[in-house]
């Protein structure tokens, strides 16, 4: 391993601290997957310090909170966990509380939790996940560390991951975004993209299989945009020509960039990438689109849709919608709804607009009021609601090839997921935990399905 000599050194000064008193770590995970990925390897840091994992942050020693900055309400959800540790602090003064993710890569958030938050004891952004066992001694020593690092970091190939699942993984491909939408903090706060090399990902792939991991997703904010000695499409190909029982799924991607060969790849092989594409409208009016810098038009994002479904007649169709942009009109509502209506989503992630401090968006004339917005929103569920039924409809009678996660909150059964990544729930027993099964779907309803496996 490469890591650094300052890292080692400060991993050795916290498990000296302890010595051979247990410690534990809680990771609470905000936002997308990207951010779930990088929980997993804020975990194994920790490991590396002596910490184990726990779920609540009444059985750790240290807190860490990974935030995500997409939406204001995640930053509000955050800064409202952390006033609710403030009692745990004050009755556990040894108690450690960290904040890391897209959140703290923004300076007035920064200054807000240095200041509001006396009981934080350091900020990490997300270039800055390798420091956390300085951040953590010095915490230790009484020092508070509040720190902004660089933009675009070379990536760091060495950092432990502990992952949370055996048989799923998140393999992150990419960092950053060079898309800069106008209501977008991403690329402020994670840079600008940088692609890993293909050895590096293969092998990573490969070691999870040869572990026994059953569905591996490929993470980057643009997969398609995806760049080190290949482009995307070649390396979904390499990947999907290893050996071994999995599959793969892959996002997310941007519909003004996907390539005919991804779509060939998809279709060569069939039992390996799993027939699903998550592809974000965002809006169906060119008007607020071209306001969002998206860069395409609802004709070509249909164009793209019919390519898909001609090449994988059975293709999981699931989009991100954003209601409430400013200067939307009824009218450009409507044309939204038009294409929710067109493309027959099987899932549709909806978000009222937030501006976020720094962007484009924000600036702009015409913020719709909140009533409009939370109207618009109410009709557009509702559209869903129908669609996704009619959508899950298609599906009963049909036998699905499932992975089993695990126990199902309902009842005796237990679950897995569908192509378009919905919950199927079927009575089976614990040793096919993380293993495939066939389950042949009786019921559905709009976001969950009830089946018989019937290997």
């Amino acid at each position: 391993m490469s890591y650094s000599p300052a890292y080692h050194s400060a991993c050795r000064e916290v498990r000296e601290h302890f010595g051979d008193r247990p410690h534990a770590v809680c990771v609470l995970t905000f936002g997308c997957q990207q951010n779930e990925a990088d929980s997993e390897k804020l975990r194994g840091i920790a490991a590396d310090m002596g910490y184990r994992p726990v779920d609540t942050p009444e059985e750790a020693d240290l807190v860490i909170f990974n935030t995500c900055a997409i939406r204001e309400h995640a930053e509000q959800k955050v800064l409202s966990y952390l006033g609710g540790l403030k009692k745990q602090k004050q009755q556990n003064p040894d108690l450690l509380i960290g904040v890391a993710g897209c959140m703290t890569a923004q300076e007035h958030r920064v200054g807000q939790l240095k200041t509001s938050y006396p009981y934080v004891s350091f900020t990490l952004d997300p270039a800055s996940l390798p420091d956390l066992p300085r951040a953590v001694a010095e915490a230790l020593r009484g020092k508070r560390n509040f720190h902004l690092g660089e933009e675009c970091p070379p990536i760091d190939e060495s950092l432990p991951t502990l992952r949370r699942e055996k048989h799923r993984a998140w393999v992150s491909i990419m960092y950053g975004c060079n898309n800069f939408c106008s209501y977008c903090i991403v690329p402020y706060v994670r840079g600008r993209e940088r692609s890993r090399m293909s050895s590096d990902i293969i092998g990573e792939v490969e070691a999870l299989v040869a572990d026994g991991c059953r569905e591996i997703t490929l993470l980057g904010q643009n997969v398609n945009s995806y760049r080190g000695d290949c482009d995307f499409a070649t390396l979904l190909r390499r990947i999907a020509y290893l050996p071994g029982d999995f599959t793969v799924r892959f996002m997310t991607s941007h519909p003004k960039d996907v390539p005919d060969d991804l779509i060939r790849v998809m279709t060569a092989y069939p039992d390996r990438i799993v027939p699903h594409f998550h592809l974000p409208l965002q809006s169906g009016s060119d008007e607020i689109l071209r306001r969002m810098n998206r860069r395409y038009t609802a004709a070509s994002y249909l164009e793209t849709v019919e390519k898909l479904r001609a090449a994988i007649p059975h293709i999981a169709l699931t989009t991100d919608i954003i209601v409430g942009f400013p200067g939307e009109t009824e009218e450009d509502f409507e044309a939204t709804l038009t294409m929710l209506k067109t493309v027959g989503f099987e899932m549709a992630y909806t978000f009222l607009y937030s501006p976020r401090q720094g962007t484009p968006a924000a600036r702009m004339e015409g913020q719709i009021d909140s009533a409009t917005r939370a109207d618009r929103m109410a009709r557009l569920l509702a559209l869903q609601d129908e669609i996704c039924l009619q959508q899950a409809q298609k599906y009963v009678g049909k036998t699905l090839r499932i992975l089993v996660d695990g126990r199902s909150r309902i009842g005796a059964r237990y679950t897995g997921r569908t192509p378009a990544n919905k919950p199927v729930h079927f009575l089976a027993n614990e040793s096919r935990i993380g293993t495939y099964v066939n389950v042949r779907i009786d019921r559905a309803e709009a976001y969950a399905f009830y089946g018989t496996w019937c290997d």
